[in-house]
């Protein structure tokens, strides 16, 4: 039988939420998906992450974007974000293992994931921006 490693956090940079009036709803600390590996492998074979933790997937072009939950062992908040820095869209409470389509509905060039619920405990909304700055470049 082969033995699942358990991936851990790593942070690699950081990133705060703010609202339409500019004043910051939430800072988090995050990993960053921008290589063909870690876009598809996400946040697959986790067994947890902090509320204070999410990995934010960074994408060459803004399209509409399709996440699904394989190998995921996490409910998750998926927050679709546009080319201008701009909450679009989301998935709120996308379960474990479920291989549904997610989609974003508007054109995305980032997605963050959180854990679920989060979306609705920082009451965020669309149209909300995000700065974010990558620490491992």
């Amino acid at each position: 039988m082969i033995k699942q490693t358990e991936v851990t956090f790593t942070k690699e940079g950081e990133l705060t939420v703010f609202n339409a009036s500019d004043s910051t709803k939430v800072s988090l600390n995050i990993e960053i998906a921008d290589t063909d590996f870690d876009i598809q492998t996400g946040l697959m074979y986790r067994n947890s992450m902090e509320n204070n933790q999410g990995m934010l997937f960074v994408f060459d072009d803004e399209t509409e974007r399709f996440f699904y939950m394989k190998n995921t062992k996490i409910p998750l908040d998926l927050i679709y974000i546009n080319a201008n820095s701009k909450i679009v869209s989301f998935q709120k409470n996308a379960k474990p293992f479920d291989e549904s389509s997610l989609p974003s509905n508007a054109s995305a060039k980032y997605v963050l994931e959180v854990n679920a619920g989060l979306v609705d405990i920082w009451r965020l909304s669309v149209g909300d921006s995000i700065k974010f700055i990558n620490l491992s470049k």
